[in-house]
């Protein structure tokens, strides 16, 4: 919104107390997705959230984050998702595949439950570079991830009360 004040701009909290979390995590790659997992809960603790308010799910691959994701948001229990992969190139076109249809696969799931969902899949070309976003030089993504949802969630909530407040004004 251009002109538009920083002070007068609707932006988020990183305050999680009071919220709750679902994390769906890859198996897959798991020496990978655990230390993003690991990051994930960090700042979550460390941004109010107890660990009565985070629920983790396990998934096969990174290919069923989608779905696990879409199920939980659909259930009305969670203010926001994380969901945590690693998908690592290989030598044939598989990855491509992969890494599109659940970047896709997320972002439909977002779009159609309306629960925000942070995207914590990596997608490298080495090892070595996901251990770098694991936490190495990189810092962890997943830790960046988890902010990112306790931001969206708390702007979800503004956005939910400025459009209900509209509404009412509209109707007089």
């Amino acid at each position: 919104m251009a002109g538009q004040s920083k002070s007068s701009a609707i932006r988020g909290e990183l305050n999680a107390t009071g919220l709750r979390f679902g994390v769906v995590v890859s198996q897959f790659n798991s020496f990978i997705t655990d230390r993003l997992l690991a990051g994930a809960l960090d700042a979550l603790r460390r941004s109010g959230a107890a660990d009565r308010q985070i629920e983790i799910v396990r998934v096969p691959g990174a290919f069923e984050l989608p779905l696990a994701a879409k199920k939980l948001a659909a259930t009305g229990r969670f203010d926001s998702l994380i969901c945590i992969g690693c998908i690592l190139r290989g030598e044939t076109s598989h990855y491509d595949y992969v890494a599109s249809e659940t970047a896709r696969g997320i972002q439909l799931a977002q779009l159609d439950t309306g629960v925000p969902m942070a995207f914590c899949v990596l997608t490298c070309d080495t090892l070595e570079q996901a251990i770098d976003r694991a936490g190495l030089k990189s810092g962890n993504k997943g830790y960046d991830a988890a902010l990112g949802a306790i931001e969206m969630a708390r702007l979800s909530q503004k956005l939910a009360n400025n459009s209900s407040g509209a509404r009412a004004r509209r109707r007089r």
